[in-house]
């Protein structure tokens, strides 16, 4: 079982969690598609480590600063959405997009709405062609960045309706879903602006802690001054 919610530690409270691990002889090892590190004991995990994006880790665990680190963000919410490009930290671009997406009675956007209902009325027309101009002018800024710069890593969070419509866009995304360096956003984007670009990159360049019932006895002792990330375990 999972003990509390996500917590952010500093560096030097994940190093020495490394050294308590070491001193038990527990397992260490790296998720990579979630960028993770997991320590484990011969039965179950004890502790998993969401690691800061611009860092990597080696076969023990230790962190190294990734030289060079360009990072590009997109996030995606019916009728809203937002990209940025970061280089070694520093946001370089930035674009909120908007689209008229939304059924003003019904609050249904319309792509979910063509599931149910079709699309002949002249309003249904209209927020399906903003919907389709929407994902193209996204992608055209995405595709910019990979032809401007050398992106190192791309972060996607993308509501699971839109996904498809987003992949299949006239204009496609300038990566395909099972890319190496495509990772999904491990924190829940409420509404994708640019106060939620700055805030989501400041969590991406940090250190975040879930413990299991087991690991939370284990590592207790080293816990004193971490804090709590209200709502942050929603897609972790």
């Amino acid at each position: 079982m999972i003990s509390g919610n996500p917590k952010l530690i500093s560096l030097e409270k994940y190093q020495s969690i490394l050294t308590r691990s070491e001193e038990l002889g527990l397992s260490g090892t790296l998720e990579v598609v979630k960028h993770q590190w997991v320590i484990s004991d011969s039965e179950s995990w004890l502790a998993r480590i969401f690691l800061p994006w611009n860092r990597s880790p080696n076969e023990s665990g230790n962190l190294s600063v990734k030289d060079d680190f360009h990072l590009a963000l997109v996030m995606i919410r019916a009728g809203i959405a937002v990209t940025g490009y970061f280089h070694n930290g520093v946001m370089l671009d930035h674009k909120v997009f908007r689209a008229y997406m939304v059924r003003q009675k019904q609050g249904k956007s319309q792509i979910k709405y063509l599931k149910t209902k079709g699309k002949s009325r002249a309003g249904s027309r209209l927020r399906l062609g903003e919907s389709e101009l929407f994902f193209e002018e996204i992608n055209e800024r995405l595709q910019r960045y990979e032809s401007d710069f050398p992106i190192t890593t791309w972060g996607i969070s993308c509501g699971m309706t839109l996904y498809p419509y987003f992949f299949a866009s006239d204009t496609p995304p300038p990566f395909d879903k099972k890319q190496e360096n495509l990772f999904s956003i491990p924190f829940h984007v409420q509404q994708p602006d640019f106060e939620t670009l700055q805030a989501i990159h400041k969590k991406l360049t940090g250190v975040h802690l879930l413990l299991s019932e087991k690991g939370l006895e284990i590592f207790s002792q080293l816990e004193d001054r971490e804090t709590s990330l209200e709502n942050d375990d929603e897609n972790w």
